[in-house]
């Protein structure tokens, strides 16, 4: 059945004071005080008729169907704009009151025709509910006056469609995408009856500043706004409550279908991370789940010039225990490997470093959380003593003053990005760090205070210069350092930070960033209650990423901004299982729980629960893996849902690494990049097809749940539990709650949780466990994970990757609202419609200097490889840097990226990258071999379907 929430009418009151009793229709209530009158109804179980107002947005009181009478007052007052007061009796039922709005009604149904039968809204319709309720069947008034029936309808949004005829002037489109979204990009132009909604200047949706969000649509009582696909398919009859498999937000929906066919996704009020709210991608692009690209039947061949052959599970399995085992016995145990992928879910990535523990005997595991934020558990794991983000997602509501550094949130965690927005229209102050000019810096009603332009490759010095103000300028948090961080480090870190050579005007040289304003900067962190700091892709991949994520954590130490909501260290995962596979033991030096492999103690636990002997000692990193496969040292690797040779560093290497391979497993629903270069392909289930858990940045473990049955016939942990099985491992789970209940036994963070608590309490954010049973929403409140905080010392080294005569200009990468990280996904749903191939941003200066116009062909060289993309001139990046994004494989963005990386843990350095631009007239070699080996591979693969 689908899911029914009551609306309550309005919001939730923030004012504080003494609960309000009151009459309603003879019915006593007491509720918190700056209730609306609408909303005590309905707590009362009174059901007031209501168009323009929703519990999601405030109070607006212009569709005049709420309309009560209270004793003691003239007239009769909107309920929904109508604050509760002690002793109140209201009355919501008489003739009065069904005659006023009855002719409200008659008005609205004068322009809108009940033709309730031929609408796609029929049985979803507010203004139908309600006309029902008042026994409203026509309109005295008629039609046969002037109306907007023969309005043109817009379907240029390739998601939904606009019908004027059927809009209401409510208002709700507007409110949403003003005070949800915070993008502003509906109005009401017109006055009175020729009053009509607008995108834009009169523009259609998509030439519109319209981000597609769907908060629109889905707050729109009518037809007015309404899903293609319902209009085609026709309303869902049942709903499943699933978390987004996109970015690391973690939104919570409702999968609503009908059959077999999910038709459309709407956001979960309830959701934790979300609480209603949605973004392109998780709103509408769910249809690569059923795309006919997907991989539905296994497939073997020996060589990957051969065409692939379909096979059973059983032969692909089989087939798939025997060449690992024969590569085992020829090259020895430590010749295979595996790497797990944040879009499975924690169960599958616990499996998968099971059985590569356990069943290849090695630990030769690790995951793309490698090449994103390996940094952030290093260095947070060494300042704070846990290797996770802070705060929840809802904490920024208390935040004074927001540094975000190296994250784009509008673009890679829009609806993160829309809490963040509100936030700052309340009057919280924004600082921004990075090279390239985000839409945060200047977008509707949000300005930066500092918009810090630094060069890429400085980030440590950059956090040194905050630190070093804050330390020389007796800003520092006295007592809150005395109390909670180790006296020694502190002051060892203090004599550094303090030195002249981490002064804004000693490092202005490194930055860029003008002494006086970075000053200005540090001072207003420093100087209110609570300042939060909000990190991405832009501090973990860099050379120098653990550093700097130490460098953060320092920051917010030495202000006190920890333990306590408004404040923190957030990163923004990328996708959306970052943190859930790293917490599930993916590293190839720890066991889930981030517990090192060597320590024996830890080791002795897993050992007893899986009865069988573990390696004392790490294996090998993802980079290592493909060095010992060129040097003939590693022959045999099983992938799942990771695509290696399109997201990794150095493609050109990756190709090498993956062609060197004996057999190469791949498990996913397409055949991405790396699966052109595999023996065995294994289909993989999509986030409709399984169920699960996932967990987002803030650490909120959240239920995924099947809507339909697997394509391939198989979940995916199923798959490899078939796997071990059939190469000696005996794993037998009925069901992924079991998974779970068993990473719940052997991890204390995840003690508490079970899918019986989820179910109840709808998300849980780790740790949970004895001391936090419904878990943990702010980190480090009265100590360090850790005990005491430690301060780090974290010297600046320049990076290896620097600009020179051959290489003059920077480039550094990022990602694009409508697309998501490869673009496996995206690229299969309309979303290209809005983006469509990856382009160069390029300043002017540069641009002219080279010969380059608007739209040009642009050769990128760098010492790793060459490719080709098109121009954008722009200001947005500044002279000596370029900008581009990575969701296409054709354009070959990493074939330039070197394997350059962080000096703990390998984190690729893509953020820093010297290149030489100029004017071109045909693709690269590398596209050129790219796109024949991509065309051959396909034709294999269409033969082994014919």
């Amino acid at each position: 059945m689908l899911q029914q929430h009551t609306d309550m009418g309005t919001p939730i009151p923030l004012k504080i004071g003494m609960p309000v009793s009151l009459l309603i229709d003879g019915k006593s209530v007491t509720v918190p005080n700056g209730s609306s009158v609408m909303r005590a109804a309905a707590q009362a179980g009174v059901k007031v008729p209501k168009l323009c107002a929703t519990d999601s947005l405030d109070a607006f009181g212009s569709c005049r169907v709420c309309l009560v009478e209270i004793e003691g007052r003239k007239g009769f007052p909107a309920s929904c704009t109508t604050e509760v007061e002690e002793g109140m009796v209201v009355t919501t039922q008489s003739e009065r009151l069904t005659g006023l709005r009855r002719n409200v009604v008659e008005l609205y149904v004068s322009d809108h025709p009940l033709d309730c039968v031929t609408c796609s809204a029929n049985g979803d319709c507010e203004l139908q509910d309600v006309a029902q309720a008042l026994g409203v069947e026509s309109s005295r008034y008629g039609l046969d006056g002037v109306n907007h029936l023969d309005s043109e309808i817009d379907n240029s949004n390739p998601y939904f469609s606009f019908n004027p005829s059927q809009c209401i002037a409510c208002f709700r489109c507007i409110r949403a995408c003003d005070d949800i979204q915070g993008t502003y990009a509906l109005t009401m132009d017109g006055r009175g009856f020729k009053s009509k909604i607008s995108a834009g200047q009169e523009d259609t949706f998509m030439a519109s500043d319209c981000v597609s969000c769907g908060a629109c649509v889905n707050h729109c009582p009518t037809e007015a706004l309404m899903e293609k696909q319902v209009i085609e398919s026709g309303l869902p009859e049942r709903s499943v409550t699933t978390t987004c498999a996109y970015c690391g937000v973690g939104c919570s929906f409702h999968a609503e279908i009908k059959g077999d066919t999910v038709v459309r996704m709407t956001p979960d009020k309830k959701g934790g991370a979300n609480e209603g709210h949605a973004c392109i991608k998780g709103r509408f692009a769910f249809g690569y789940a059923t795309h006919k690209d997907r991989i539905t039947q296994p497939m073997i061949r020996e060589s990957i010039d051969d065409p692939w052959r379909e096979v059973s599970w059983d032969e692909a399995i089989q087939y798939t225990a025997h060449r690992l085992r024969a590569i085992q016995e020829k090259y020895g145990r430590d010749s295979i490997g595996g790497i797990t992928s944040s879009r499975c879910t924690n169960e599958e990535t616990y499996l998968v470093q099971k059985m590569v523990r356990a069943a290849f005997g090695n630990n030769n595991v690790d995951t793309c959380a490698r090449v994103c934020h390996s940094p952030t558990g290093y260095g947070l794991k060494t300042t704070l003593g846990e290797s996770a983000g802070t705060q929840a997602f809802n904490s920024v509501a208390k935040a004074d003053v927001i540094l975000v550094m190296g994250a784009n949130p509008s673009e890679a965690h829009p609806v993160f990005a829309s809490r963040l927005k509100h936030r700052l229209r309340q009057g919280a102050k924004l600082i921004v760090a990075d090279p390239r000019r985000i839409d945060l810096v200047n977008a509707p009603h949000v300005r930066a205070e500092h918009h810090l332009a630094l060069r890429p490759g400085s980030n440590v010095a950059f956090i040194n210069a905050m630190a070093h103000v804050v330390v020389t300028e007796g800003l520092e948090d006295s007592d809150f350092i005395a109390l909670r961080c180790e006296e020694k480090p502190y002051q060892k870190w203090r004599e550094f930070i303090s030195g002249e050579q981490n002064s804004p005007e000693a490092t202005e040289r490194i930055t860029g960033i003008p002494a006086k304003q970075l000053r200005a900067a540090a001072r207003l962190f420093a100087g209110v209650p609570n300042a939060a700091i909000y990190y991405g892709l832009g501090v973990s991949e860099h050379s120098q990423g653990s550093t700097t994520v130490m460098g953060i954590a320092n920051l917010a130490m030495v202000t006190g901004n920890l333990g306590r909501e408004g404040v923190g260290v957030n990163p923004l995962r990328g996708q959306n299982n970052v943190q859930g596979s790293c917490d599930m033991g993916s590293f190839p030096h720890e066991l889930p729980g981030y517990r090192h492999i060597s320590d024996p103690a830890v080791r002795g636990l897993f050992e007893q629960d899986w009865n069988t002997s573990l390696q004392a000692v790490p294996g090998l990193r993802i980079p290592n893996m493909f060095d010992a496969s060129i040097s003939g040292n590693f022959k045999g690797l099983y992938v799942q849902g990771e695509d290696v040779a399109q997201s990794d560093p150095n493609t050109q290497h990756v190709e090498n690494a993956l062609r060197a391979l004996e057999c190469l497993v791949v498990q996913d629903i397409f055949l991405n990049e790396t699966a052109r270069f595999a023996h065995v392909l294994l289909p993989g289930s999509s986030f409709l097809e399984k169920n699960g858990t996932f967990t987002n940045a803030e650490r909120r473990i959240s239920m995924v749940r099947k809507a339909i049955e697997p394509l391939a016939g198989l979940e995916d942990w199923e798959v490899t539990m078939a796997l071990s099985n059939a190469l000696g491992y005996p794993m037998n789970y009925s069901h992924p709650s079991e998974i779970m209940d068993e990473i719940a036994r052997l991890t204390p963070t995840f003690h508490g949780v079970s899918y019986a608590k989820l179910d109840r309490l709808g998300s849980i954010q780790w740790p949970c466990n004895d001391e936090a049973p419904d878990g943990t929403p702010t980190m480090h409140v009265d100590e360090f994970v850790r005990g005491k905080g430690y301060f780090a010392i974290t010297g600046f080294v320049p990076t290896d990757e620097r600009s020179t005569r051959k290489y003059p200009l920077l480039m550094t990468t990022g990602r694009i609202l409508s697309q998501y990280n490869v673009g496996a996904q995206t690229r299969r749903t309309a979303n290209s419609e809005f983006y469509s191939e990856d382009l160069l941003e390029i300043h002017p200066f540069d641009a002219e200097e080279r010969g380059i116009g608007e739209g040009d062909w642009c050769g990128i060289a760098s010492r790793a490889g060459e490719t080709v993309l098109r121009a954008v001139i722009t200001d947005r990046v500044q002279p000596g840097v370029v900008y581009t994004t990575f969701h296409f494989p054709s354009s070959g963005a990493n074939v330039i990226t070197t394997d350059n990386s962080d000096w703990a843990t390998n984190c690729p350095e893509y953020k820093v990258t010297a290149v030489q631009v100029s004017h071109v007239r045909e693709p690269s070699e590398w596209q050129k071999e790219y796109r024949a080996f991509a065309a051959r591979q396909e034709e294999l693969l269409e033969k082994a379907r014919v």
